[in-house]
């Protein structure tokens, strides 16, 4: 897929996010911020046999943290939960399909700190290469 092509999947999540709201009954849920830039996220998982049976977000911030967070959960659900917590920065970036810049890393990887907050209790930046940034 071109750039242009992935800048517009980018403006379709943002203006029309997947999975966006709250989840009744859950089991997982966690909070976060990006402080540079004020982006929140809370995500709400519901649990299956060690898989993320469904998935909600909820949040406010730019364009790139609140589509990175729709695109992902569209991959998230179905997913063990040994294996979401794992996900690499490079996992997100890659889904993102464009280069992101040092300055809006955060933002693209918030859902995934949120995510990993949910799930292990520690909510820490997820790691990976800085391939493809600009």
């Amino acid at each position: 897929m071109s750039e242009d092509l992935y800048r517009e999947q980018i403006l379709d999540h943002y203006k029309r996010p997947r999975n966006f709201g709250e989840l009744e009954p859950h089991d997982l849920q966690a909070h976060e911020h990006n402080p540079l830039c004020g982006d929140e996220l809370t995500v709400q998982i519901r649990v299956a046999e060690g898989r993320i049976a469904d998935l909600r977000f909820s949040g406010q911030g730019c364009a790139i943290s609140q589509a990175a967070a729709s695109i992902a959960s569209e991959e998230l659900i179905g997913m063990e939960l040994s294996e979401a917590a794992g996900l690499s920065a490079d996992w997100m970036l890659e889904l993102l399909g464009i280069p992101i810049s040092a300055t809006r890393r955060k933002c693209a990887l918030l859902g995934l700190k949120v995510l990993r907050a949910a799930i292990t209790g520690e909510g820490s930046w997820p790691n990976g290469s800085a391939a493809g940034a600009i």
